[in-house]
């Protein structure tokens, strides 16, 4: 009898692994410069070691199976990139305006060691922030304070960039524009930051701004319409210059409280992104002009103010054909000794509550670093059940529906184990990766079955070296282009091996 309850529960818990472990789901990370918080660990370090860090930090992620790492390129209008228009940041170098030592260009080797990993690398840009520290300005003369002092607003210690200016917007989508236009990213990413937060009895001072381009319009509302054309115009100019690459925002978790809208959120949110950062997300949605939105929903289930259980299923109900992932906040386990986050299982329940209510999203935490303070378990669980197995972001149908044509295959038995070759049919020389599956002793073929994927690559051949394990391996490959949309799969190649 034990015997046979062993086995049932080996076999339910197979089933619940695979049923956990969806093919399209988007995993991913936020790796913040700003502060040094998550990467580089200091300023001013050697680049080798600024290289290291770095892919370490991807392989900690692939090895939790997440498929794309969001970057911060840009946290204060300085550069981690070779920029001719803003400064290279001090976060990375030690000193604002210096570039790194030995010189190279950290965007181009993010990107490379990204891809390297089958990994989406988004560019995140902080759009407004123009100083941390509005006491302290180290930035050469180039840097937009100096260049531009009447575009700059002072508010609660930090300088922002007044999104009033339509010169100044226009400067941002320049900003971000010139990195679509030179680096090979998938994704711009913009965070929360519009109009900063407000602070209680500080008035943001765009006085000046609104008294020149404000029109009669009412303040609240004009500054919405600052946000909104600057996100229209951003991913117009985007889509103009590479129409693959994605916008996705990160926006504060709650859009509006229900006390104040009817559509809004059965939350008590004491700042939101409609009346406070000025940001009406959904007007975005609604119109096209984003790819997706990555709510940050940092809360527990049950939090008296904003809770996951609310919030989560309120944004899934409002995409608009566009995507929504979700912010998981695995900070909160950092130092929690009692709690909802003083274990895994909260933020285990939120990847649950995503899968069951939003199959086919996707999550992402906040932040990397965080996984090095808090314990093994969350990154066993996540390792050996949640993401155990591959997982690819979702398509964007509105961007390419088309998928690619389906390779060609041969397979050739040797005493080292089974060679793999197979043509592939690309006239349009598109950026494609091959999925390689293998079924075992007459399994059948379900290339949703992403336990069976063994490798994916962008060659276009691969030596199974343990094929000679198995009686009998059956093999297909499907091709999958920048944007995942994937092609049906090739002719099986069934052998048994020598």
């Amino acid at each position: 009898m034990r015997t046979i309850i062993l086995f049932l529960f080996v076999c339910l818990f197979s089933v619940a692994s695979i049923a956990q472990s969806p093919k399209r789901e988007f995993r991913a990370a936020w790796v913040a410069t700003v502060g040094n918080i998550d990467w580089p660990s200091k300023p001013g370090m050697p680049s080798i070691q600024q290289q290291q860090e770095f892919t370490h930090r991807l392989d900690q992620l692939k090895d939790l199976g997440c498929n794309a790492v969001i970057v911060q390129i840009r946290p204060s209008s300085d550069a981690l990139y070779a920029s001719t228009i803003e400064p290279w940041s001090h976060y990375l170098t030690g000193r604002q305006g210096e570039p790194p030592f030995p010189y190279y260009d950290p965007l181009v080797f993010m990107v490379e060691e990204a891809h390297k990993r089958n990994m989406e690398f988004h560019a995140w840009f902080n759009p407004f922030r123009a100083l941390v520290d509005s006491k302290k300005n180290p930035n050469p003369t180039k840097h937009i304070t100096h260049a531009h002092p009447d575009w700059i607003i002072n508010y609660g210690g930090k300088a922002y960039i007044d999104p009033g200016m339509p010169d100044a917007r226009e400067y941002v989508i320049k900003v971000i524009t010139d990195v679509v236009k030179r680096y090979d990213i998938d994704a711009v990413h913009l965070d929360d930051y519009f109009y900063p937060y407000r602070i209680a009895g500080q008035e943001f001072g765009d006085s000046r701004s609104y008294a020149k381009y404000g029109q009669g319009v009412n303040k609240d509302d004009w500054r919405r319409n600052n946000i909104s054309l600057f996100v229209s115009l951003l991913n117009t100019d985007i889509k103009h210059l590479k129409p693959y690459v994605k916008l996705g925002i990160s926006p504060f978790g709650v859009w509006r409280n229900k006390s104040k809208d009817p559509d809004g959120s059965e939350t008590h949110g004491g700042q939101t992104d409609y009346d406070d950062l000025y940001a009406d997300v959904l007007l975005w949605m609604r119109k096209g002009w984003v790819d997706y939105l990555l709510p940050q929903l940092y809360w527990e289930h049950n939090s008296k103010a904003a809770p996951f259980s609310v919030l989560m299923p309120w944004w899934s109900e409002h995409t608009f054909g566009r995507h929504i992932y979700y912010g998981l906040g695995a900070y909160r386990m950092v130092g929690a000794h009692n709690g909802p986050w003083a274990s895994p299982n909260e933020l285990l329940w939120q990847i649950r509550d995503i899968r069951k209510m939003a199959p086919g999203s996707g999550y992402s935490f906040y932040s990397v670093s965080n996984f090095d303070k808090i314990p093994h378990a969350l990154r066993d669980s996540l390792h050996n059940r949640y993401q155990n197995s591959p997982a690819f972001p979702p398509e964007m149908k509105w961007l390419d529906s088309v998928a690619p044509a389906a390779p060609v295959l041969k397979a050739i038995p040797s005493v080292q184990g089974t060679l793999l070759q197979w043509k592939e049919n690309n006239p349009q020389k598109e950026t494609i990766r091959y999925v390689v599956y293998r079924f075992t002793n007459n399994e059948t073929v379900n290339i949703n079955r992403t336990d069976k994927i063994i490798s994916v690559q962008s060659t276009t051949e691969l030596l199974d070296g343990t094929a000679n394990n198995y009686k009998q391996c059956t093999y297909v490959i499907t091709a999958m282009d920048r944007l995942w949309n994937e092609s049906k799969p090739s002719n099986k190649e069934t052998l048994t091996p020598q």
